[in-house]
């Protein structure tokens, strides 16, 4: 159910072929789920300005039910600004990342919601 969506101005050729792979892998250690529910995209090209200059930058969101909060959210954004970084070159001084604690209800799968599934 986490979906981590990362938009950046670095040209998509230049962009590893894995970066998705690797970004469900830390999403999911970092929140505790199953790799299996794990959604990453990656976004490259993105006509973006930080600051007024086109340096490489990005934004992001990280949807989850439960696993974000004060105290994880610096965790989930140290493991996740350590990798964007070093696969593209993006300092973390230029990319934000939007933290959305989804509720059950609001994240559908399998034809239903994880709030039948989980049980309501």
């Amino acid at each position: 159910m986490p979906h981590f969506r990362l938009e950046t101005n670095v040209p998509q050729n230049k962009i590893p072929a894995d970066l998705p792979q690797k970004l469900c892998k830390v999403v999911s250690q970092s929140l505790g789920k199953p790799l299996n529910y794990c959604v990453a995209t990656v976004i490259g090209g993105v006509n973006m300005s930080w600051g007024g200059t086109t340096e490489p930058a990005a934004q992001a969101t990280l949807m989850s039910i439960g696993a974000l909060g004060v105290d994880q959210n610096k965790k989930h954004a140290k493991a996740l600004y350590e990798l964007v970084s070093k696969e593209l070159g993006v300092p973390s001084d230029r990319m934000y990342i939007h933290f959305i604690n989804a509720t059950t209800s609001d994240v559908g799968y399998n034809g239903t919601t994880f709030h039948d599934i989980f049980g309501g």
